[in-house]
């Protein structure tokens, strides 16, 4: 059977997306635009746009398409903006931040997804984004962001990627402990990397980063 990946993309905006509170229009534009059956592997093209988190290799996973209508939303990108991803994974929300933003660098720790989103955001034409092979708790810059999306769960919200926004800027993120977790926006209000802000926005479940889940708490 042929499918209508226009349609299913529609119908996915439509059914899925616009529903969960996603109204801005260059978010619904971006995604309206962006074929997400090319980030997906040949074996689950037929899920490409169904409600689903699906797996992508290294037990990850790619975002449901109303998590990533979400996360863009909540960042609000400007044209102007400069982005930090962290976790490429398929490269799917990658191409849609480049969409929205003046460039974006993401972060994949896995080699061979790094190569894989690598060369799906070039048939696509995106020249503005860079995905860099390394692990987040390793990696280091004296760059700062707009904007930082984290595709994981984490217990607490590392300092580390609040340093790496400029004062202003904004950070998506999933924190806390099942079930009991939930999507934040964590705005940095000056100077200090402790004057921030955190938004709650709403509740959801995601596989942690590596190196960012609780702590075993071990009791006798």
């Amino acid at each position: 059977m042929t499918i209508d990946y226009a349609k299913a993309r529609a119908a996915m905006v439509e059914q899925q997306v616009r529903p969960w509170d996603v109204l801005d229009p260059r978010v619904l534009e971006t995604i309206s635009r962006l074929p997400r059956e090319a980030f997906v592997a040949d074996a689950r093209r037929a899920l490409a746009y169904a409600d689903l988190e699906l797996p992508i290799g290294h037990g990850e996973t790619m975002l449901k398409p109303v998590v990533e209508g979400r996360a863009l939303q909540a960042l609000a990108l400007e044209q102007g903006d400069e982005v930090l991803e962290i976790g490429t994974g398929s490269g799917y929300l990658t191409a849609c931040l480049a969409y929205l933003a003046r460039d974006v660098v993401s972060l994949e720790r896995h080699e061979d997804l790094a190569d894989a989103a690598r060369g799906r955001l070039q048939a696509q034409g995106i020249a503005n984004a860079e995905v860099i092979a390394a692990d987040a708790f390793a990696w280091n810059t004296d760059r700062r962001f707009d904007a930082i999306c984290v595709g994981g769960a984490v217990d607490v919200v590392p300092e580390r990627f609040v340093q790496w926004l400029r004062p202003g800027g904004r950070l998506f993120i999933v924190r806390g402990r099942a079930p009991a977790m939930e999507a934040v926006l964590v705005h940095r209000e000056g100077d200090d990397v402790n004057a921030t802000r955190i938004e709650s926005l709403f509740e959801t479940g995601l596989a942690y980063l590596a190196g960012a889940a609780p702590v075993p708490q071990f009791s006798l």
